[in-house]
């Protein structure tokens, strides 16, 4: 699979088999079967067998699906459809479904038709998917369900369409490397993790850069080099610098060119960055900037070395097709004007591309460090609309996500920092929820397409 920018958009292959039928339907039926492009979904490329792999492109038997699995293991598949046109023999989905139980499955079955004339049924197609689903389940594979459908219905595209999001996020998820630049701050045991964890449950792997190594990089960077040149006139253009100092947008292009060349020896799929206070210190400016502009690269940056934060952010932004970079926050505080409203804040590291209409984001000192080291958090207001919200956690080997959706409410106000007022159905469980099953204050904030 390609690995794209932001802009682009990821597809997904994912295998379709289609269950049996009886020969006396399958003509009836048969339009049931298409590909991607006739169901709108330009960002999954479906696999189907057709009549050169098994009669009519459907699984009837145990052949049938031998011919299916080399199908699909030969275009690499990374998530299964099983379709259920009647009631036919069970047996020879469970062993597809076996051969691909390492992906995300999904189960549908098909509306029925008007009965004949003689009163009879044109399929039967629930008793077929209760005994696929059936097999799985006493198989223990793991499956979704999208329903009793007609393929052509808009809500069955939309549930393909999630289901394939849910196949990048995976097939991106696991064996995930990700890049931790320094150490976590001493204060933060928020941001402790058990890497061994990641390694047993998700085969991901931590790649450490010391601050030292990444500073000594970036100070060997000669000012006219080409990159750092093209790296600092993308900065000016649309960003207020006017507050800062020529030489802090130099450092922010140096330590953006030595995490992006860092991503790119190690094959990072997200990182988390010790933004404070050696950041400050010692290299003399604050790193959100720079770590505002990988995330829209298509990088996801984290605040504070928060790993898991990193990987809530890589999830929701592969779940995305890789399309809405997402904006790392603190839940912060509550409205205090209106109920069920709460601000969503960070201190600058927010992509540019997510900024309100009519305002200009613009470069100024750490609203809370606020030392002449301190240039380089990006400020402004993010632009409306409906947003997930999310956050990865782990206690006692066991991970789980809190994702819960939102509306980013338009405020004229002038705020420090990158923000949003985000509007949730019920803010009182919401807390209740983050306090009681030990979530901390980040998580990473995406606006839906």
């Amino acid at each position: 699979m390609k690995d794209n920018l932001v802009q682009e958009q990821e597809t997904l292959k994912n295998g379709d088999e289609n269950g049996p039928l009886e020969p006396e339907n399958e003509r009836k039926i048969g339009s049931s079967q298409g590909d991607s492009a006739e169901l709108g979904l330009k960002e999954i490329e479906l696999v189907v067998p057709d009549s050169n792999i098994t009669p009519d492109g459907l699984v009837r038997n145990e052949k049938d699906a031998k011919n299916t699995i080399e199908l699909f293991k030969k275009a690499e598949i990374r998530g299964l459809l099983i379709g259920t046109m009647t009631f036919g023999e069970e047996l020879p989905t469970m062993s597809i479904a076996e051969a691909f139980s390492q992906f995300p499955i999904m189960l549908f079955g098909t509306k029925e038709g008007p009965f004949t004339s003689e009163g009879n049924r044109l399929s039967d197609s629930f008793c077929g998917t209760l005994s696929a689903s059936s097999g799985l389940y006493r198989r223990k594979i793991k499956f979704g369900f999208a329903g009793i459908v007609f393929p052509e219905e808009n809500a069955f595209k939309q549930k393909v369409r999630d289901f394939a999001a849910a196949c990048l996020a995976a097939n991106g998820f696991v064996g995930a490397r990700i890049g931790q630049v320094g150490p976590r701050p001493a204060p933060f045991e928020t941001c402790a993790i058990n890497e061994v964890m990641l390694i047993e449950k998700f085969r991901q792997r931590v790649i450490p850069l010391t601050l030292a190594d990444a500073f000594y990089q970036a100070n060997l960077i000669d000012e006219n080099d080409n990159e750092i040149k093209s790296i600092v006139a993308e900065i000016r253009q649309g960003i207020d610098c006017s507050k800062v100092p020529p030489e802090s947008i130099l450092k922010a292009a140096r330590l953006e060119k030595v995490l992006s060349d860092f991503i790119a020896k190690e094959d990072l799929c997200c990182l988390g960055v010790q933004c404070w206070t050696a950041m400050q210190e010692i290299f003399g400016i604050s790193s959100c900037l720079s770590m505002g502009r990988l995330t829209e690269k298509g990088y996801p940056a984290a605040c504070e070395v928060d790993l898991h934060g990193a990987l809530t952010m890589l999830a929701q932004y592969l779940c995305s097709f890789k399309t809405t970079p997402p904006h790392f926050i603190d839940w912060t505080i509550p409205s205090q004007e209106k109920e069920n409203l709460f601000l969503a804040w960070h201190c600058g590291n927010v992509p540019s591309c997510l900024a309100a209409p009519g305002s200009r984001p613009q470069v100024d000192k750490h609203s809370i460090l606020l030392s002449d080291t301190s240039y380089g958090t990006l400020e402004f207001p993010l632009k409306s609309g409906v947003v997930t919200l999310s956050r990865l956690a782990e206690y006692d080997g066991q991970f789980k996500m809190l994702i819960t959706t939102g509306q980013i409410v338009e405020d004229k106000r002038r705020l420090r920092g990158s923000w949003s007022w985000v509007e949730v159905d019920d803010l009182e469980k919401l807390y209740e929820t983050l306090v009681y099953e030990g979530f901390i204050h980040h998580a990473s904030l995406t606006l839906q397409r």
